[in-house]
């Protein structure tokens, strides 16, 4: 048998003269693919020396000043190690911040996602959605520093709020005072970031072919198990991106809270109202006291610690088995 197979094997290869041969595509030296796997570092080359400098370059000169008490450029450098991170963990304002921030992250994405999840419910079949999802995309466009402050005008004391409570009878409410002014900022960015998930998350939708939802109907399927068991499973990858999204850009709010406590108006937004990246702003521009850029710089790296874990942990919740159609 095995002379046989090799007879047969001699005879199934193509004549050097017939055409298959003659067809056949030749395979690249091995001189030359090295040279060809070369090739793309002339292009990659620019954007990379690009972001070392103005990204990784900073980022290491940050942790560097972090370890240093420094008042500015034309200042001593006077070294502290350590210091400047154990002082944060005694900073009131500091730890105020931090706390407000991981509230932001969290409480503010559950209702983000809350409400993104239920639009993706209601918009799917519903006429002019296409409209709708531009309406509430709207408030992502307008500046930050305008949400804030119109909202910051509503709710004062004499603001249109307040009117009209007392119109209905009711006592207005301190909506800037320390009890609720946090809350406030939380539910103005929800509001000003939701249209953008929404609009994200609904893109991942449209392309569903629309033969599930009509198998799901016909079967008997509720409005909440078609989405428990085909839209969330089918945008899950686009969800897992949205809420990476969501946490780095929580932890760095800062111009919706200036605008909202400040109004344009010179001063330190209170303490209960700050954040972490207000509360660097405040470090680093001197506030009341001397500018403190090793303290600043601390407080940036901690944030940076914070964002990759935080990054870490949603990326292993939402970490699933890929759904494919067939």
């Amino acid at each position: 048998m095995s002379a046989t197979a090799t007879r047969i094997s001699r005879r199934s290869r193509p004549h050097p003269s017939s055409p298959e041969r003659k067809t056949r595509v030749p395979r690249t030296p091995a001189s030359l693919r090295p040279a060809r796997e070369r090739a793309f570092w002339p292009f990659l080359l620019p954007a990379l020396v690009l972001y070392t400098a103005l990204y990784i370059v900073p980022a290491l000169f940050g942790v560097w000043v972090s370890l240093y008490r420094w008042s500015g450029p034309g200042a001593e450098m006077t070294w502290r190690g350590a210091k400047n991170y154990t002082n944060l963990l005694q900073n009131e304002a500091f730890q105020s911040s931090f706390w407000n921030t991981l509230v932001l992250a969290l409480g503010g994405g559950g209702a983000v996602f809350g409400a993104t999840f239920l639009a993706m419910m209601a918009l799917r079949q519903l006429k002019g959605r296409a409209f709708i999802r531009s309406v509430v995309f709207l408030p992502m466009i307008i500046s930050a520093i305008a949400i804030g402050a119109a909202i910051g005008f509503l709710l004062n004391p004499d603001g249109a709020v307040n009117d009209i409570l007392k119109a209905f009878g009711m006592d207005g409410l301190p909506w800037l005072g320390s009890d609720l002014v946090f809350r406030c900022i939380i539910a103005g960015l929800v509001w000003s970031s939701t249209g953008f998930y929404i609009a994200l998350m609904m893109s991942a939708v449209d392309a569903i072919p629309p033969h599930l939802y009509e198998d799901a109907h016909l079967s008997g399927a509720t409005k909440w198990e078609q989405f428990r068991h085909i839209t969330l499973p089918l945008t899950w990858d686009v969800f897992s991106v949205a809420a990476v999204l969501w946490v780095v850009n929580s932890l760095k709010v800062f111009e919706i809270v200036l605008a909202f406590t400040t109004g344009g108006t010179p001063g330190n937004p209170p303490v209960e109202a700050r954040t972490v990246a207000v509360q660097q702003y405040i470090s680093i521009s001197g506030g009341n006291a001397v500018p403190e850029l090793g303290e600043g710089a601390a407080m940036g790296v901690v944030v940076v610690l914070i964002t990759v874990v935080l990054i870490v942990l949603i990326r292993r919740i939402t970490r699933r088995d890929r759904v494919e159609l067939s």
